[in-house]
């Protein structure tokens, strides 16, 4: 038996339960690729099962097909067998087109700043470590929000809407509830999840906004109206 025949087989089956043991050492290349195939025939027919599912039901992953459908355009998006893959990041883990999720450790992704939509590239090494790299990143836009906590998660209230943010993020900032908080987004604002970029913490906010109060109260003319000031 080969050992890429071997690689393929362990790559492909991680989330299938209760294997009851391994192929015996001598069985033939033919078995194995019999049954790959089988396996492969297995999960094609999981995925038909849920496209049905979901036609009927009417319920889908809306988020999910975005970030694949994006991931889908990466020139070498799909299986890890050639040791690359490239897909995108959703906020959390990096999808290839085949809708296969790779974890991103969340310290890279706090410090790198990654953005929801980014185009990543995924290296497994022959020792098994995943090396990541951002090679295209999607266009930016800066909000400002506060940082609150809903359902037991970090968010960024920003403009109306709450943004998930990394754990990672908040405790890396050392922000609490309350403060405000840049955070970064895909300019078509077509997100979930936000990129801390820097954070201000509350005391400091509301220490700044009460000397802009106070500056702006020495500019009052006699009648109470506000005068600019001329430098």
């Amino acid at each position: 038996m080969t050992r890429s025949l071997r690689s393929l087989l362990t790559i492909n089956l991680p989330d299938l339960p209760d294997l009851p043991y391994l192929p015996d050492l001598n069985m033939s290349d033919d078995k194995l690729v019999q049954i790959q195939e089988l396996v492969d025939s297995a999960m094609s027919s999981l995925k038909t099962a849920y496209a049905l599912l979901r036609d009927a039901t009417g319920v889908s992953d809306i988020e999910k097909e975005r970030i694949v459908t994006k991931a889908e355009e990466m020139p070498s998006s799909g299986s890890a067998n050639g040791k690359v893959v490239e897909g995108i990041f959703d906020g959390q883990n990096m999808m290839d087109g085949e809708g296969q999720t790779y974890p991103v450790p969340a310290n890279y992704a706090s410090k790198s700043k990654l953005v929801e939509g980014d185009g990543m590239k995924l290296t497994i090494s022959d020792e098994g470590k995943f090396i990541y790299k951002q090679i295209s990143p999607i266009e930016r836009k800066v909000l400002v929000g506060v940082l609150i906590q809903e359902d037991g998660q970090y968010k960024v209230l920003a403009e109306g809407k709450a943004y998930r943010v990394l754990l990672a993020s908040v405790t890396f900032y050392r922000a609490e509830v309350g403060d405000q908080v840049t955070i970064l987004l895909p300019d078509d604002d077509n997100a979930v999840w936000g990129a801390v970029e820097n954070v201000l913490p509350k005391q400091m906010a509301e220490a700044a906004a009460k000397s802009t109060i106070e500056d702006m109260s020495t500019e009052e003319d006699e009648d109470g109206e506000l005068t600019p000031s001329v430098d």
